[in-house]
């Protein structure tokens, strides 16, 4: 089973300095029927302007990844840790017994694009970890890039959860296959371009355009072709 997401449909969030697409409920989006897809608990698509930014604020209990599109992200936090992220960078925090970040787009022109994800932890009260990773537009190519997992997974970046991400920029006409293993789940996040994605038991192919969001269910494989340039995201958990 697909489940199509419209951006059009999302909840949107205009703040001046952030523009905010939620894909669930959270902060001044409520919505008790939307509040996760299995353990991915938050997923915004935001665009930060220039020289603005999230100050110095809490988490705790999460694990929490940034996927940069476009521009620059500057990061500081209570451990010590300050970087700039770039296109296709990946940072990570888990954010067990608390932990204070800032991120900002300290940028004079240009805007910050970056997809927000936060996964819920196996448990509670474990112990902050920062992590990032810059990756090179070859790695994503025309090829399923693994930028996350668990421990035992063979993800680029590790987190404490059983969860894997992957990232792909698809030149138009190329096609890439995935197979889904038993008993698990897929967040799809289409970033840039447009798609046709056919299943084991969709009838034809469904055009999925920039914004949209699919949630897959029951699936064993999917087919995923470029009808233009496309650069995609989507998140592989336990069903």
């Amino acid at each position: 089973m697909i489940e199509k997401i419209e951006k059009e449909k999302m909840f949107f969030s205009n703040q001046g300095w952030l523009e905010s697409r939620f894909h669930f409920s959270f902060a001044e989006y409520r919505d008790y029927d939307n509040m996760h897809f299995g353990v991915l608990r938050v997923l915004n698509d935001d665009i930060v302007h220039p020289q603005s930014g999230f100050g110095m604020h809490p988490h705790h209990d999460m694990e929490i990844i940034s996927y940069i599109v476009d521009g620059e992200i500057t990061h500081k936090d209570s451990m010590g840790n300050e970087r700039i992220l770039k296109r296709g960078d990946v940072q990570y925090m888990s954010a067990g017994t608390g932990v204070m970040h800032s991120e900002y787009n300290n940028h004079k022109s240009k805007d910050l694009r970056l997809l927000q994800i936060w996964i819920l932890p196996p448990q509670k009260g474990m112990n902050p970890i920062y992590g990032d990773i810059s990756f090179d537009e070859s790695e994503r190519k025309n090829k399923l890039l693994h930028v996350i997992s668990n421990e035992a997974g063979n993800g680029k970046v590790k987190i404490h959860q059983d969860t894997n991400i992957y990232v792909c920029e698809l030149e138009y006409g190329k096609e890439i296959d995935f197979k889904i293993s038993e008993n698990r789940q897929i967040y799809y996040v289409q970033i840039e371009g447009d798609v046709e994605v056919s299943s084991s038991t969709t009838q034809g192919s469904l055009r999925v355009s920039k914004g949209d969001a699919l949630k897959i269910k029951n699936e064993n494989f999917l087919n995923l072709r470029a009808v233009s340039d496309i650069h995609f995201l989507f998140i592989e958990m336990n069903s």
